[in-house]
C-alpha cells in the first residue's frame, strides 16, 4: 500500500484553508506556519515596505496556545493557525494602531476592534500592522508620513490604495490573507493592481466597531486573499450582527463557501457598455475585461447590456459626501485624547500646531474641502445635491438587478502606475477610482478578482494584473462569490506569482 502524499510546501505557498485544515489535522504546527510567513516578510519586506510593525513575539505566543489547544484535543476554528496581517486602520489590544498618520502615533489602544476578536475567535494569528494611505485617503498608498509600499509585480509601482499593504504583503505571500476598508474602491483596487482577491461586502455586514472611521456611511471592512475561496471563509468570520455597531445588520449569514460551488450557469451577467467608453480606460484593461466576460459565458452565464445612467456622476458625488463625513470624523484628533501633542500657550494654537504637524497634506485637503460643503451658505449647493445624486445611483443598481444577477466592470481604468505618476494631480488620481466608487454608494457587495496581464514592455514593464470586478445586489454575496468562483475556475490568472518571489529564490515547491 502505497503511503500517503505529503505536501512539502513551504507554508507560504499554501491556501488559508489548507493551512487551517494542516493545523487542525496535526501535520503542522501553527507555529511553523508563522515562522515561515515571518522568514518570507524578512526576505521581501526591505524592497516591499508592506508592514509598518511586526508583534512576532505576540504572535508565537498566540500560534502557541493555539498548538497546545490542539494537542488537549480541543477544536480548532476554521482559520486556525492562518496568519493574518491587518490594515492599520484596526484598532487592536495594546499594539499601537496609527491609521496611517503621525497624529496617532504612539496610541497603544486598550481594546480590540471587532474584526479583531472575531479573527482570533475563528483562530487566526494576527501578526502585523499593514501600510496604509494616511487615514484610508488614497488611491496609490503613497498619501502617507512613512515610506510607500511597493507593488510586488514591479517595485516601481504603486500597489494601489488605501490598501496598498494588505494588497502587496498578499500577493507576496507574506500572508496567507489580510484586512482592508474599502471607502470608495480601497480593498478592490489594490486587488486589481496586485493580482489577489479583494472582497467588499454589503455595507453593514460587517461591524465597523473598532475601525478608525473616514467616511461613516461607505466604509467597509473586507479581506484580501489569492483566492475566492479564501476571501468567502474570512468574509464568514467577520461577518454577522454586533450591537456595538449602529450600523450592523441583523440578516443572517449564509454558507458562503458553498456559495462558491454553485457555478455561473443560468447566471445573468449585467455589462454597463456607457461606462466602458469613459475617457482614460486603458485598451489592454478593455481587452482583458471582454476575455473575463467570456470566460464567464464559458462557465455558463449569460451576458446582458445593462444601463448606470448616474454612473458619471458618481466619482464628484463621492467627493462632496466622503470629505463631509471625513471632516466631522477627524475632528477628534486634536492633540488632547491621545496621539500627538504639539504644545503651545493657548487650547486653540495647540489644536492648530497639531493638527498642522500630525495631518499630511492630502489629508488637510479633504478635511478643507469638507468643512467647505459643509458651510450653511454651500450645504445645499454642494452636500444636498450629492445625497440626492446617490440616491439615484442607488436606484440606478437596483432597476439593473431586475434585469440581470452581477454587474461586471473593470476594477480600475488601468493597470498599477508608476510611483510618483499623479503626485502633483490629485484629481486624476481621483479618477482611478470610476468603476469601484458605485457600489460603496449604493451599499452594494462587490469584488475584484485577477482579470488578465498586460503585455510585457521589451526592456520596459513586466505584465501586470489587471483586475475584473463584479457587484452584486445588498446582500447578493452568495451570488456574488459564485460568479467570481466560477470565473476562476476557467482561468489560471490567480494563480500566477510575482517574478519577484522567483528572483529572490522564494518559488513554491511541490507535492511528493
Amino acid at each position: 500500500m502505497e503511503a500517503p502524499l505529503v505536501d512539502i510546501r513551504p507554508a507560504t505557498e499554501l491556501s488559508a484553508r489548507e493551512i487551517a485544515a494542516a493545523v487542525r489535522g496535526g501535520a503542522r504546527s501553527a507555529r511553523s506556519v508563522l515562522n515561515d510567513h515571518l522568514a518570507q516578510i524578512e526576505a521581501l519586506e526591505p524592497e516591499l515596505r508592506a508592514f509598518l510593525r511586526r508583534p512576532a513575539a505576540l504572535a508565537r505566543s498566540r500560534a502557541q496556545a493555539l498548538d497546545d489547544a490542539r494537542d488537549r484535543g480541543e477544536t480548532l476554528g476554521p482559520l486556525a493557525g492562518v496568519p493574518v496581517a491587518l490594515k492599520d486602520i484596526f484598532v487592536t489590544r495594546g499594539v499601537e494602531t496609527s491609521c496611517g498618520s503621525k497624529i496617532l502615533a504612539g496610541w497603544a489602544p486598550p481594546y480590540d476592534s471587532a474584526h479583531a476578536e472575531r479573527l482570533e475567535r475563528a483562530g487566526a494569528v494576527l501578526f502585523g500592522k499593514l501600510t496604509m494611505d494616511e487615514f484610508a485617503m488614497g488611491s496609490s498608498n503613497e498619501n502617507t508620513p512613512f515610506t510607500p509600499p511597493r507593488n510586488p509585480w514591479d517595485l516601481t509601482r504603486v500597489p494601489g490604495g488605501s490598501s496598498g499593504g494588505s494588497a502587496a504583503c498578499v500577493a507576496a505571500r507574506m500572508a496567507a490573507v489580510s484586512l482592508g476598508t474599502d471607502t470608495g474602491g480601497s480593498i478592490r483596487q489594490p486587488a486589481g493592481f496586485c493580482g489577489v482577491v479583494g472582497l467588499k461586502p454589503t455595507y453593514g455586514r460587517v461591524s465597523r466597531y473598532g475601525m478608525v472611521a473616514f467616511a461613516s456611511s461607505l466604509d467597509q471592512a473586507g479581506p484580501f486573499a489569492r483566492d475566492v475561496r479564501d476571501a468567502a471563509r474570512v468574509l464568514q468570520c467577520l461577518a454577522g450582527f454586533d450591537p456595538r455597531d449602529a450600523s450592523s445588520l441583523r440578516e443572517p449569514v449564509p454558507d458562503l463557501e458553498v456559495a462558491c460551488e454553485r457555478g455561473a450557469g443560468g447566471l445573468r451577467v449585467g455589462v454597463p457598455k456607457a461606462m466602458l467608453d469613459l475617457p482614460g480606460l486603458d485598451p489592454g484593461v478593455r481587452e482583458a475585461f471582454e476575455r473575463s466576460v467570456a470566460a464567464l459565458e464559458r462557465a455558463g452565464a449569460s451576458r446582458v447590456d445593462i444601463e448606470l445612467p448616474h454612473a458619471r456622476y458618481a466619482v464628484a458625488c463621492y467627493y462632496v459626501l466622503s470629505p463631509a463625513e471625513a471632516s466631522s470624523n477627524l475632528a477628534r484628533f486634536d492633540g488632547v485624547r491621545y496621539g500627538l501633542r504639539v504644545e503651545k500657550s493657548t487650547l486653540r494654537e495647540t489644536y492648530e500646531a497639531t493638527r498642522d504637524a500630525g495631518f499630511g497634506p492630502e489629508v488637510k485637503r479633504r478635511i478643507l474641502l469638507g468643512t467647505f460643503v459643509l458651510r450653511a451658505d454651500s450645504y445645499e449647493r454642494y452636500y444636498g445635491r450629492a445625497m440626492r445624486v446617490r440616491t439615484l445611483i442607488a436606484r440606478d443598481y437596483e432597476a439593473a438587478f431586475k434585469t440581470c444577477d452581477v454587474i461586471a466592470t473593470p476594477t480600475s481604468p488601468t493597470p498599477a502606475f508608476p510611483l510618483g505618476r499623479h503626485a502633483g494631480d490629485p484629481l486624476s488620481m481621483y479618477l482611478s477610482d470610476v468603476f469601484t466608487i458605485g457600489a460603496n454608494l449604493a451599499g452594494l457587495p462587490a469584488i475584484s478578482i485577477p482579470g488578465g496581464f498586460t503585455q510585457a514592455e521589451p526592456g520596459g514593464s513586466p505584465p501586470l494584473p489587471i483586475g475584473f470586478q463584479l457587484i452584486g445586489p445588498r446582500l447578493g454575496e452568495p451570488t456574488l462569490l459564485a460568479a467570481a468562483a466560477a470565473h476562476e475556475a476557467v482561468t489560471d490568472w490567480h494563480t500566477r506569482r510575482p517574478a519577484l518571489l522567483e528572483r529572490r529564490g522564494l518559488a513554491g515547491g511541490g507535492a511528493s
